[in-house]
């Protein structure tokens, strides 16, 4: 055990969205706070708001371990990991260039999973840690043009599920958190990465329109988008609890969508699915 338990918190991706409400909120509640982003000019403001700023890179080995060596150095451990770096990656699977999956599961997914296994062992050593994994109810059910970023979002709760068993041990806690549609640029991203650009026959352009407008509806419905303000809040009672669950969702849709995936038959929900966009080639 070390002489001084640190409750650092190291969160990826805090440019904007979630990560950015995510750090500025735990700074405002004393927590000490690592905030990073690719480029650490895009994340000045955080440092006015108390924050730790620093370039963290998920796609890049020598980063992601700079930055936990920069943090173990000054705190001791990484006491709190909020892995939240990734992108959205629309389009249909067959229209999607494998480069763009390969990257896609990179950062969202690799690069989880290297976060976790650079921090692990500061956090074994002072025998207490908290993981956040930033997932989607994405990872539950895939709607139509989500295949690639869906993929990924079930692979995080693969290997959360799969990590929460294997350090509770050692006093460390894995919090998968599923938020549903959330009003930031994500839809936006997601939306313009569309392969539709002049290397495509046009097979699914009609298709990934339709789902485009579906999605930035989505995001802009009072009833069914939260606020990044949302789920920081969950994020925050996550690693403040002394007990969290080892799932938090945050929306209605987080809540309805799996619900509904659960009690219909795979070709009842697929009926439901054609409600949201039509099928290419019907």
């Amino acid at each position: 055990m070390a002489e001084a338990l640190s409750k650092a918190a190291l969160i990826t991706g805090c440019s904007s969205g979630i990560g950015h409400e995510t750090a500025a909120r735990l700074a405002s509640s004393g927590w000490t706070v690592y905030a990073t982003a690719r480029s650490a000019d895009t994340i000045a403001d955080l440092a006015d708001r108390g924050c730790r700023t620093m370039a963290l890179d998920v796609l890049d080995e020598g980063s992601m371990r700079a930055a936990v060596q920069q943090v173990e150095r000054e705190e001791g451990a990484v006491g709190v990991l909020v892995n939240n770096a990734g992108y959205g990656q629309s389009g249909a699977v067959e229209a999607v260039p494998i480069d763009l999956v390969r990257r896609n599961f990179e950062t969202n997914v690799f690069g989880y999973l290297r976060m976790a296994q650079l921090v692990l062992p500061g956090m074994r050593r002072q025998g207490w840690g908290r993981i956040v994994n930033l997932s989607s109810v994405a990872g539950r059910v895939t709607m139509p043009g989500s295949g690639i970023y869906s993929s990924t979002k079930f692979a995080i709760r693969a290997m959360t599920d799969a990590l929460r068993f294997e350090v509770r041990g050692f006093g460390v806690d894995v919090v998968l958190v599923e938020p549903g549609p959330i009003r930031t640029r994500f839809t936006e991203s997601a939306n313009s990465g569309m392969p539709d650009g002049s290397a495509a026959d046009g097979t699914y352009a009609a298709y990934h329109e339709t789902v485009a407008k579906a999605d930035a509806d989505a995001d802009r419905s009072t009833l069914l988008a939260g606020d990044p303000e949302d789920v920081a809040k969950v994020i925050e009672r996550a690693i403040s609890s002394r007990r969290p669950r080892a799932r938090y969702r945050v929306t209605i849709p987080s809540r309805l969508l799996p619900a509904l995936r659960g009690a219909l038959p795979d070709r009842a929900f697929d009926a439901f699915l054609r409600t949201q966009a039509a099928p290419p080639g019907g």
